[in-house]
């Protein structure tokens, strides 16, 4: 059953950084290639991730691959600050400054990019989110607008039937993405501190997640599991499987 058509495909080269939108990518089994493949370490506190929740700001930092998607290496990864310096995402200049804004001391990881594992993405492969949901949290939160970045989504549904939450029903469920791609729906997304911040200028807002727990349980968002892999596009049919 045609249920929508992806709207935007969205990874993160490197984790809690800004993402970058593409038009075409490759879903390997761990999700989108090279999603939260490249991550900073907090070494001040035994080598967590660094991420939005001990420094904010890094929603401003963008992260983007140059090159073509190799499974033996990654390519490049830049990263423009919201100064608009650019760096390449392991330049010294880049991490002391870094290092300087969250007054933490930072080390590099990366993974293969035949697999990354859980940890750095979340709890499972692929986040969906669908745009009559985010417009329906707009109007419960009340604001002009909910940018979808807060909620850091990999993949964005346009729905053929603009019915707000649907996509919570299909838990258990797959869908098949263009001609290659399966995936199934296994869980709600509980949302964090994450999706107070304003990817803009990293100032928070503590009613939205305050909306999200009242009107949603503190869901928003799906998490699927990748089944078949394959290559996805911007504008590829989604349908709902028996």
């Amino acid at each position: 059953m045609l249920i929508g058509h992806i709207e935007e495909v969205v990874r993160h080269p490197v984790k809690s950084f800004r993402g970058e939108h593409v038009h075409q990518t490759n879903i390997m089994e761990y999700g989108l290639y090279g999603d939260r493949s490249h991550a900073y370490l907090d070494d001040t506190k035994k080598g967590n991730f660094l991420t939005i929740t001990q420094f904010p700001e890094m929603v401003r930092y963008k992260a983007e691959f140059e090159g073509e998607e190799l499974v033996e290496e990654y390519p490049k990864v830049k990263v423009t600050t919201p100064e608009g310096k650019v760096f390449d995402w392991q330049d010294q200049a880049l991490i002391e400054e870094i290092e300087n804004k969250s007054n933490r001391e930072v080390t590099t990881v990366e993974y293969s990019p035949s697999h990354v594992p859980i940890g750095p993405i979340a709890v499972e492969d692929i986040l969906l989110a669908t745009d009559a949901s985010l417009d329906r949290l707009k109007e419960l939160w009340g604001k002009d607008e909910v940018d979808a970045r807060r909620f850091r989504p990999n993949l964005m549904l346009s729905l053929k039937d603009k019915v707000p939450f649907i996509e919570e029903e299909w838990i258990g469920r797959r869908i098949r993405i263009g001609a290659e791609v399966e995936l199934e729906f296994v869980s709600h997304c509980k949302r964090c501190m994450i999706i107070t911040v304003d990817p803009d200028n990293a100032e928070r807002d503590a009613s939205l997640h305050k909306t999200v727990n009242k009107e949603r349980n503190n869901n928003f968002g799906v998490y699927a599991s990748v089944i078949k892999t394959g290559r996805i596009h911007v504008d590829d049919e989604v349908h709902l499987l028996d």
